[in-house]
């Protein structure tokens, strides 16, 4: 069947089935993109209940001024309200946003089909059910896609559009070209559990509950590292923003649907919140508590600067990354003797066998008697607060120096518990590995889950951007040693990560 048809808002009407949360924000950004919007719930209670906070949220903005009155006008007039299935006869596309529920969804299409136009197009917003499956069920399966929305859908720019196997490219290009008209950024996925965002996001949660479960650090204290590496939230005050519940489904969902892929195993730490009720800032607790009027977060008290410059004699700094590079020029700075050796990646200060590494994926007890380990850095000039670990073996003395010279570097030392990777470091590592993956599967290019990743969570960089950063060796030897360390599945390198490394 072809479907190339002008999808343009004087000759299409949009039908919007499901007229919950994110219909109402679907709804909303289709009208004030100029396309005529038929909203349908088969609870009409409900549809006249969203068209009246529609009505409330268009007065809203006019009073921030982010729209004038008359614009106001315009765009709610657009909106109708649909009494039957019947009238998507009148769209050219019909996007749900009915229940995550695939059979649910699939009944929809299926009565869909008895009405609307043969070049109608039919899309679904679910998060994680598969494209392939609900089309399964339909007579014209090529015409289904996936339009994964984030929420608020008028707010938030990234869109993900998803091919099933039976998807025609031609409504993939449509729909494609329709989301840039919406001024939304459109990135292609084929249909696989957690597609793009939810599926590549995994590890940002897994490796931060797999080192509370490890009482290697505070939920606070966390946080608090990952904002200092540029993340605009940490790990934990977003599950809680999220919700727990949501979080976990959302990560069971997409182990089950990877066969119980150990990479994706959810987390008994997040289980036991759930059971407690605390599923987060909906329920007014959960890793923080919410009823509580004080900041979660207290003022940085982290010294930033040392007490003294160590006396370590013949110093030699190892490595050819950024960070050896910036301890370098830290080390001149201040006229301190020391020899360079551009060793590949890296970065080790080292003095008659006393050492002070960034993370390789190693526990600092790993590595010898006076040994610590810091964290991946990014803007050492932004005075970031950086995890480090010293060796169980290690004396009050060598602490104390440690301390001065991360501080000497200018960033704020935070001292865990000896763990293989530490956080921001082995998050990403497991990050670049897991979209590693995802395009290795052809499940998007590199630069689609770049952009995902950075408009669809905010993160600081894109998974592929941080590559070229660190280096493929770099994470390579980092998850081939959490692997060591850890003896299981959830650490194997991606195929596509070794083909890179031959090269």
């Amino acid at each position: 069947m072809n479907f190339r048809v002008n999808l343009n808002p004087q000759n299409t009407k949009v039908f919007v089935a499901g007229a919950g949360v994110m219909g109402m924000g679907i709804a909303q950004l289709v009208a004030q993109s100029g396309y005529s919007v038929l909203l349908y719930d088969v609870c009409q209670s409900r549809s006249k209940s969203a068209k009246e906070n529609l009505g409330k949220t268009f007065e809203h903005l006019v009073s921030r001024e982010k729209l004038s009155s008359e614009e106001a006008t315009q765009f709610y007039s657009r909106i109708e309200l649909a009494s039957d299935l019947a009238d998507a006869s009148q769209a050219g596309i019909v996007i749900e946003a009915i229940v995550e529920d695939s059979v649910v969804k699939t009944m929809l299409f299926q009565s869909l089909e008895e009405f609307v136009s043969s070049k109608c197009i039919l899309a679904s917003n679910t998060s994680s059910l598969s494209i392939t499956e609900l089309g399964s069920g339909l007579n014209y399966p090529d015409r289904l896609v996936g339009i994964h929305f984030f929420n608020p859908a008028p707010v938030m720019k990234l869109v993900e559009v998803i091919s099933g196997m039976q998807t025609s490219s031609a409504v993939t290009d449509q729909v494609v070209h329709l989301v840039k008209t919406w001024g939304k950024i459109p990135v292609r996925a084929n249909s696989t559990p957690g597609f793009i965002v939810n599926r590549i996001a995994r590890p940002f949660y897994a490796e931060a509950l797999a080192l509370l479960q490890e009482r290697t650090i505070e939920p606070k204290d966390l946080d608090r590292c990952f904002r200092g590496a540029g993340f605009r939230m940490g790990p934990c005050e977003l599950m809680d923003l999220i919700g727990h519940d949501t979080n976990y489904q959302v990560t069971t969902s997409i182990f089950e649907g990877n066969y119980f892929d150990r990479r994706f195993t959810p987390s008994l730490i997040q289980k036991s919140l759930i059971d407690a009720g605390f599923l987060g800032r909906k329920s007014g607790r959960g890793f923080y508590d919410y009823s509580k009027s004080q900041e979660k977060f207290e003022p940085e008290t982290i010294p930033s600067e040392p007490d003294k410059i160590p006396d370590w004699p013949n110093l030699f700094l190892h490595g050819s990354s950024p960070v050896a590079d910036h301890i370098d020029s830290i080390l001149r700075k201040f006229g301190l003797s020391f020899q360079r050796e551009n060793a590949s990646g890296g970065c080790e200060l080292e003095s008659n066998g006393t050492k002070l590494v960034l993370t390789d994926g190693r526990m600092a007890s790993q590595l010898g008697k006076e040994v610590a380990v810091f964290d991946l850095i990014f803007e050492p000039n932004q005075s970031p607060i950086v995890a480090y670990a010293v060796s169980n073996h290690s004396s009050k003395n060598f602490v104390s120096d440690v301390e001065n010279w991360l501080r000497l570097f200018g960033i704020r030392p935070l001292l865990v518990q000896d763990s293989a990777g530490l956080l921001i470091a082995r998050t990403v590592a497991m990050l670049i590995n897991e979209a590693s993956d995802a395009v290795l599967q052809g499940v998007c290019s590199e630069s689609d889950a770049d952009i995902a990743i950075k408009a669809g969570l905010n993160y600081p960089a894109g998974p592929f951007e941080w590559l070229n950063l660190v280096g493929v060796d770099y994470v390579v030897d980092f998850i081939e040693n959490l692997a060591e360390v850890y003896r299981g599945e959830r650490y194997r390198v991606s195929p596509f990560l070794l083909r890179q490394r031959s090269n």
